[in-house]
């Protein structure tokens, strides 16, 4: 247990840092950050699944339509939250990407219902509720939706979603993720270079390393939420994901000094009564569940 809590909050503490990190490239386009970070994180896993031997094993992950249709669209969805989630960080908008995962869970728990039919209890239905109410309020303040906060959450739920359609561990997982949009990313950065319009060559020397390093940052912490999962039960889990979007709220208010007034407080209040709600609901509806098992 301590082991897998020390893996869990190691893995939400660095995802939660990583604005530190993206900012280092602010004066990059957001696109030519993606870009490399799909290289960098290819090469990174590629030399752990060489070191490991389990070049054949990645060949199974695909085996079947339902699992090459399923990594297709795992490796979509997370860039486009890879691509948004930068983009934000350098633009000024952490205060609604830490919104954004706090509303990640409720979001995913909608499309379950959405998409897999699952049956939600009245207080889980009532959390939903207060987290719809919490973005209104949002939208209200900033005259339009939170898109950065939505599309962050929903472009993570939906890469859930499409994770659960094939079980497969973290580094064959992220190697395809990254394998299958890497031909993109390289022709993306040869493009930029041929037209002369490539940013990277024109970082010091220390930047150019930091962005080398973009590999490990996008591995490591899938790697150690997969060991934290293999040892915790799913509701630790669930409890210790709030680092991260608390983290970045607060390097948001006090390192980044974005605004956060009192109608953000206001909405980020409904998110938070929303998530106390649902894990109340969720924890009430467990309890019959674990007597049976174990009576």
């Amino acid at each position: 247990m301590k082991q897998g809590i020390g893996y869990a909050v190691l893995s939400y503490l660095a995802w939660g840092l990583l604005p530190l990190y993206w900012r280092l490239f602010q004066d990059m386009p957001a696109w030519e950050v993606l870009a490399h970070r799909i290289v960098w994180a290819f090469v990174f896993v590629a030399v752990l699944v060489t070191a490991a031997k389990r070049w054949k094993q990645l060949k199974q992950v695909v085996s079947g339509k339902r699992n090459l249709i399923a990594v297709g669209l795992s490796s979509l969805f997370i860039s486009a939250n890879w691509l948004v989630f930068i983009w934000a960080v350098n633009n000024d908008h952490v205060v609604e990407t830490s919104l954004g995962y706090y509303m990640n869970p409720l979001i995913s728990i909608l499309m379950a219902v959405i998409f897999l039919k699952e049956r939600l209890s009245a207080g889980q239905w009532i959390a939903i509720a207060l987290a719809g109410a919490g973005v209104a309020v949002m939208a209200v303040e900033f005259g339009s939706l939170p898109w950065v906060s939505l599309v962050l959450a929903g472009s993570f739920a939906l890469y859930g979603l499409a994770k659960k359609a094939v079980k497969v561990d973290a580094l064959l997982g992220l190697t395809w993720e990254t394998m299958i949009v890497l031909p993109l990313s390289l022709a993306y950065l040869l493009f930029l270079q041929t037209r002369g319009e490539s940013t990277f060559t024109e970082l010091p020397i220390v930047q150019m390393l930091f962005l080398l390093l973009a590999g490990p940052a996008t591995a490591l912490p899938l790697f150690w939420f997969g060991k934290a999962a293999s040892l915790l039960p799913l509701s630790v889990v669930g409890f210790i994901q709030y680092i991260s979007p608390t983290t970045s709220l607060l390097l948001a208010v006090f390192v980044f000094h974005e605004p956060f007034e009192a109608s953000e407080l206001v909405g980020f209040g409904f998110i938070w009564l929303a998530l106390i709600v649902y894990s109340a609901a969720s924890l009430m509806r467990s309890k019959p569940a674990n007597r049976l098992t174990t009576g």
